[in-house]
């Protein structure tokens, strides 16, 4: 090994030993309000402004902005006044709060809860199981209940997921033609971006949110405003609760919750209650068949390992559990981005 390919690999290990500083620095620009000012004030500022409009130290803003210049996210110019910052496109289109694409959300929630419980993964990794006892001193038994802790907690949840189907949404939705499917159930559908992506991408459904009651009133509350009529809501617990016949129920982000056997138990409920002809559409995240990537989803699965009781699965292994449950037909569409679809029809 020569010391060109010493001093290479020695680059990688460093830069990820580093990783979670990079995440750290976003976070808290984020959480400062320093996209959302520069967006608002419409003009390049000083580090000096910039620290006394968000109430900080000039030395620490001074760094951390400087920081978000080498990771592009925000921009500098060398003036007689000094150095002045602005917003890239990058940040103004998915950092700042006001943007229709904005990742905010998803951003403050992977701040406040997923980064603690990856503080724990070692113990994780020994043990199993997810680790919101040790991080938030509460019970790991129930993860939706542990996640669902608190309605601000709740809340965050769901803008974050809302925030992820506004700019994931619709791709995964044209994967597959769904317009056959005018009665459509979206199971777990939480703050109700991916139903709202559904009914514009399919005027003529109509989607029902099915969900915890708690979460059904957060809905309604915040998320989808009243004058939307092709979505409604049904409150229940689809794992205790019956489920509604339906042409086709829409699971996202649902099974990479919870263990095979789980699984396999919501998808028989979901094939008794699905009308003949109707289907299931599954969007996940897929693994390679071999398991050798992508790297987002290998993380992803980790994720679930810190937070649930599930995992990220390969195509055949989600195929395997549709046809356990009767379905047939099974259809994969990779996107090519974060999230697949798998379409399986009774």
């Amino acid at each position: 090994m020569g010391s060109t390919e010493d001093f290479d690999y020695s680059q990688v290990i460093l830069q990820y030993s580093s990783g979670f500083l990079v995440s750290k620095v976003m976070f808290t620009a984020c959480e400062l309000g320093v996209f959302d000012l520069l967006l608002e004030s419409g003009e390049p500022l000083s580090s000096d402004a910039i620290a006394a409009r968000l109430g900080t130290s000039t030395t620490g803003m001074e760094r951390l902005l400087d920081a978000c210049v080498g990771l592009k996210l925000l921009a500098v110019e060398l003036t007689q006044e000094g150095a002045l910052y602005s917003n890239t496109d990058i940040s103004n289109i998915y950092l700042t709060k006001s943007s229709p694409k904005s990742q905010y959300h998803i951003v403050m929630y992977y701040s406040s809860t997923v980064y603690l419980c990856w503080h724990y993964l070692a113990d994780a990794v020994r043990e199993g199981r997810n680790q919101y006892e040790r991080a938030f001193g509460i019970s790991s038994e129930d993860p939706f209940g542990a996640m669902y802790r608190s309605e601000e907690e709740m809340l965050k949840f769901m803008a974050g997921q809302n925030s992820v189907w506004s700019i994931c949404g619709r791709g995964v939705l044209a994967a597959f033609d769904l317009s056959p499917f005018t009665q459509i159930y979206d199971l777990g559908g939480g703050g109700g971006a991916l139903a709202r992506e559904c009914v514009s991408l399919y005027p003529n459904s109509t989607v029902t949110i099915y969900d915890l009651p708690k979460v059904v009133q957060v809905a309604k509350e915040q998320f989808v405003p009243p004058e939307e009529h092709q979505i409604t809501f049904h409150e229940g617990d689809f794992f205790n609760d019956s489920i509604p016949e339906a042409e086709l129920y829409i699971l996202s982000k649902i099974l990479h919750d919870w263990d095979d056997d789980k699984c396999r138990q919501l998808l028989a409920k979901v094939y008794k209650a699905c009308k003949p002809g109707g289907g299931v559409l599954l969007i996940e995240s897929l693994l390679n068949e071999d398991k050798s990537g992508p790297l987002e989803t290998q993380l992803f699965s980790l994720n679930m390992l810190v937070q649930t009781e599930g995992k990220e699965r390969t195509a055949e292994e989600y195929s395997k559990l549709l046809e356990a449950a009767g379905f047939g037909e099974i259809q994969v569409k990779r996107t090519g981005k974060i999230y697949d679809a798998l379409l399986g029809r009774k």
